[in-house]
């Protein structure tokens, strides 16, 4: 009677195409026999038979897309002494039962894993002594390209696991024993022979040690910041027990505490008062000079920062995270030393670790030891307003602060070593920025740079070099460096516990935010550009999920970008400048907002929208927005990114009217030749 031969487990896919047949009706197959290969657009994979015996019927051709228990061919079984021997036991893809020393014991192998030479384990889902049923999967394997789940072919009871998570194992590799057939007593584990090591470990993580400790945690999460408590407390509400270690006071890191949050604070504070003086007499309504209390601001400031780290502090003690204040190193891959704030050390221990220390921001080494002389940290303290402010770096945090103070009476000048500001962004975005802001700042100096500076009794004397540096040093009251972060890795002892760190600090990890460790994971700014929370929180959100046995990748199309300063720059995908540089083809499509009606009657119409697409497909690639409330619009162009929606999935979504968000939907009209609210298009 014949039998139905089926897509085996194809990992994340929906659905793979057929690109090789490899046998013909009334064609004898042994056990593991190819029969055909699919590939996805990440790796190629062959379907072994899982019966001896004759093809009566291929149910498939090259170029069909099946899926996992889709029926490819039918076979009439033959007993094993008739059907040809199979040439190698190692190139199927599932796992098949090789035959042990033992008479009813066999070995589960590693199947065929497509191209690559070894990959990597991520989760075993078997101990000694558990029942198995065929197609139960055992572990799951990783490359650089996808996921794969090893399911077990046979009924039977695990008498042997062979292999970790992080280790690297190659096909053939046996990972498990077990009986065959119902379900016995489990056998004392064996060891496994020396001529058949089970894991190929590339990376071998130390072994955990039996130190004793004082806190026991399945995850421990290293920094508090949006990322290191968003992985925290998932990992929490997935039901782990999990310590937080934080080196502050408060939780929420340099993003809540000195950074993201207060400068946010400070850029609402200044922009009503610009809002004020500059917009509203254009309308009738005038006002008297503002009068300036620095205390009040700082006080309002804190008490933004102090609702949103009491609110943390709350949610962790909902969840039971152990909080711990101090400095953590890592003993061993299992192990953190902690150094408490309130002085002593704890031993804590671990299953899986994520490492979210972030950054520091860089300080220029010939810079002298001065109050005068500040970094971003030190901006926001607004200790008082100087006279004559140089601003080093024309990022987005020396921008955000140059607004800041220049806006509460400073006189800021801004030296910046490339041609532009943000060098990030695009060129068309950064010029609408300069032009509205051409009295704001005193001076602006492109392609120059600070080559030295002295701390004197009147101010700090700044020397400069480049194309537009002042043939004189300039003395300032207050110099503010902002010329962007270094990640903390080299501060945690990290290569104790086997963890690869580059020698500017950063770490490198997989899809799943792993290590070259295996139960270690690292998020945020340690991981690499760009240094920001919400791609912090997304990556803390995928290795939570991993940690607790999930199925989570870091798969993103774009990752948005915002400036606050005024007017506001934001951007998402792919930018002009990326696409130029590597020779992707584009079009562009732009609505100024002096044809918006929200854009005029807010007396703010300097702004546009901006979309890049593919000439072709018109698929979004990316775009941008700059202009009042601009962070607040990208949102949907990012959306739009991610979920591969062409310009006519915009054009033809109805958006509200009158508001800015509008520009989106007539950017996209501008992109389909059909927009209404500018002159008419020009016929190509």
């Amino acid at each position: 009677m014949a039998i139905e031969i089926k897509i085996p487990n194809i990992g994340n896919f929906d659905a793979v195409d057929v690109i090789d047949v490899l046998v013909n009706v009334g064609d004898v197959v042994s056990v593991d026999q190819n029969l055909l290969t699919l590939e996805s657009d990440k790796a190629s994979m062959d379907v072994p038979s899982d019966q001896a015996g004759k093809i009566t019927e291929i149910l498939v051709k090259v170029g069909d897309q099946v899926k996992e228990g889709d029926t490819i061919a039918m076979i009439e079984p033959t007993s094993s002494e008739d059907a040809p021997k199979a040439q190698d036991t190692a190139a199927s893809a599932t796992p098949k039962a090789a035959p042990s020393t033992s008479t009813n014991v066999i070995d589960i192998i590693i199947p065929n894993i497509g191209n690559f030479e070894a990959v990597d384990v991520i989760d075993v889902a078997i101990n000694v002594g558990d029942t198995i049923h065929k197609d139960q999967n055992l572990v799951t394997l990783e490359s650089d390209k996808a996921s794969m789940d090893v399911p077990s072919e046979i009924d039977g009871t695990i008498t042997e696991v062979l292999i970790k998570v992080g280790d690297q194992v190659k096909e053939g590799v046996v990972i498990a024993r077990a009986t065959v057939g119902a379900a016995q007593p489990a056998q004392a584990p064996k060891a496994a022979p020396k001529a058949e090591a089970a894991a190929q470990t590339i990376v071998e993580p130390k072994a955990a040690t039996a130190a004793p400790s004082d806190v026991d945690c399945d995850v421990v999460v290293i920094g508090a910041g949006p990322g290191g408590y968003s992985a925290a407390f998932r990992a929490a509400d997935l039901g782990l027990k999990v310590a937080l270690i934080e080196r502050y006071p408060t939780l929420g890191g340099v993003c809540l505490n000195v950074g993201c949050i207060p400068s946010k604070a400070l850029l609402h504070v200044v922009k009503a008062k610009e809002e004020a003086e500059k917009h509203l007499k254009h309308a009738g309504i005038y006002f008297d000079a503002p009068r300036i209390e620095l205390d009040e601001i700082r006080n309002y400031k804190s008490s933004v920062v102090s609702k949103l780290t009491g609110g943390l502090a709350a949610m962790a003690k909902m969840r039971k995270v152990d909080v711990i204040q101090g400095v953590a190193t890592f003993k061993n891959d299992h192990h953190l030393t902690i150094a408490l704030s309130d002085g002593g050390e704890r031993t804590l221990s671990f299953d899986k670790a994520i490492i979210a220390a972030g950054s520091r921001a860089i300080h220029l080494p010939f810079m002298p030891e001065d109050p005068r002389i500040i970094d971003s940290t030190g901006a926001l303290e607004l200790r008082e307003i100087p006279k004559r402010m140089l601003v080093i770096g024309g990022g987005i945090i020396g921008l955000e602060m140059a607004t800041v103070y220049s806006n509460l009476g400073a006189n800021v000048e801004i030296v910046e070593f490339t041609e532009g500001f943000i060098p990030g962004a695009d060129r068309d975005l950064t010029k609408i920025f300069e032009k509205y802001n051409k009295d704001r700042f005193t001076k602006t100096m492109f392609k120059t740079k600070v080559v030295g500076a002295e701390a004197l009794p009147e101010g700090i004397k700044v020397s400069f070099e480049g194309d537009n540096a002042p043939s004189e040093p300039q003395v300032y009251d207050y110099v503010l460096v902002a010329i962007g972060r270094a990640p903390n890795g080299l501060t945690l002892n990290a290569e104790n516990a086997g963890v690869n760190v580059t020698d500017r600090g950063f770490i490198n990890v997989d899809k799943q935010m792993r290590t070259n460790v295996g139960n270690i994971f690292a998020i945020g700014d340690i991981v690499g550009q760009p240094m920001l929370a919400h791609k912090a929180v997304h990556e803390a959100h995928v290795a939570a999920e991993v940690c607790a046995g999930h199925k989570r990748f870091f798969d993103i199309k774009q990752i948005p970008s915002v400036a606050y300063t005024d007017p506001e720059i934001s951007w998402a995908g792919l930018t002009e400048t990326e696409a130029k540089a590597q020779g992707i083809a584009y079009e562009k499509a732009v609505f100024p907002w002096s044809a918006s009606g929200k854009a005029l009657a807010s007396s703010r119409e300097e702004g546009m929208t901006k979309l890049i697409f593919d000439p072709e497909s018109k698929t979004i690639l990316g775009g941008a927005v700059v202009g009042i409330n601009a962070g607040d619009l990208i949102g949907e162009i990012a959306l739009a990114v991610e979920m591969c929606a062409d310009v006519t999935d915009i054009a033809h979504t109805i958006h509200p009217h009158p508001t800015l968000i509008e520009s989106v939907g007539m950017a996209a009209e501008v992109a389909e030749g059909a927009c209404t609210d500018l002159p008419p298009a020009k016929k190509k």
